[in-house]
């Protein structure tokens, strides 16, 4: 099964993706590149597209809605990624109030018009990021079908319209029905938190993978928990020590990466799932976010562990974060 670390602006930076490959992640996509912006080589888009030294079956994700901007950034793009995505899914209102995201789900060709405009371009396979629809209504098999008459090779489908955005259950029949519509590969997205999740979504739909977002966000160890159950191996599900250690590693690496008064600002919205069903978790969130040196966070960590986790692991736990 292919696992596939799924794009979220703010989330998914080169730091985290390179964390999820360690953690068994297959495959990978950058944050979103604007292509407008690709095309007057804006410095922060070109940042955007910056890989990690581990990823080496990794896609760019493009969003816009000219096909003329797609065909003239394809020479801009470099050759190491082995796919070019479009996102035809994002349901943010900035995204969509411009033409771009899922608002292209409800014109079909234009879809198409896109893909055929890269792959006139290059010989890169094209993926789509796609929705259930936008409206209310269900455009998203037609989109597939088009779009891969038109070249795609890949469909990555999120089982919700854009008006539901994440509220309600993410609609795995459309997903089954996508798949049963089209001959290229299909990776589902939503509502995966675990390997249950994920068994029951491929045996029913019949995907080529999954493509997990928010139950990564904080959470690389899922990448672990399905590779391993999935070949019968035992998983242990990771200790208190454990997930602190990852947090306190990712941040250095952030801080490594953009400096610590970002880093430190950015993966306080990481806590969250790095923190998700701990003891007192609430408050050592409110405490994290008014911190600014990584000391402070790591004593911070330091003393939470020494209060809640098991005393006979602690000693390990601080000969690894030193």
């Amino acid at each position: 099964m292919e696992l596939m670390l799924a794009p979220m602006a703010g989330y998914t930076d080169k730091v985290y993706r390179g964390i999820a490959v360690d953690m068994g992640c297959n495959s990978t996509i950058t944050e979103m590149v604007s292509a407008k912006a690709l095309f007057y080589n804006d410095k922060k888009t070109l940042e955007l597209m910056e890989l990690n030294n581990n990823e080496k079956n990794a896609q760019i994700q493009l969003f816009g809605n000219d096909p003329k901007v797609f065909s003239d950034i394809v020479d801009k793009i470099p050759k190491n990624f082995k796919f070019i995505n479009i996102n035809m899914g994002c349901p943010a209102p900035k995204i969509v109030k411009n033409g771009s995201g899922s608002a292209l789900l409800d014109s079909p060709d234009l879809c198409a018009d896109i893909v055929r405009a890269i792959k006139s371009e290059t010989d890169t396979p094209v993926s789509i990021k796609i929705r259930k629809g936008i409206f209310n209504r269900n455009q998203g098999i037609e989109v597939a079908k088009k779009c891969e008459k038109a070249g795609a090779s890949m469909i990555i489908v999120h089982g919700r319209t854009r008006e539901e955005y994440y509220s309600g259950n993410n609609d795995w029949d459309f997903i089954k029905n996508l798949k049963e519509s089209v001959s290229i590969d299909v990776i589902g997205n939503g509502d995966i938190k675990n390997y249950e999740d994920a068994k029951r979504a491929v045996e029913f739909s019949g995907v080529d993978g999954l493509a997990i977002g928010r139950g990564a966000i904080g959470n690389p160890f899922i990448f672990k928990e399905i590779n391993y159950r999935e070949r019968n191996l035992y998983y242990e599900e990771p200790s208190l020590e454990e997930k602190m250690n990852m947090f306190l590693n990712h941040l250095r690496l952030l801080i490594e990466y953009k400096g610590q008064r970002i880093g430190i600002r950015e993966m306080r919205k990481q806590f969250v799932g790095y923190s998700f069903g701990l003891r007192n978790s609430k408050n050592m969130r409110n405490q994290l976010n008014k911190l600014d040196e990584y000391e402070e966070v790591e004593k911070l960590i330091k003393e939470y562990v020494s209060k809640y986790a098991d005393s006979l692991t602690l000693q390990g736990f601080f000969n690894i974060i030193g």
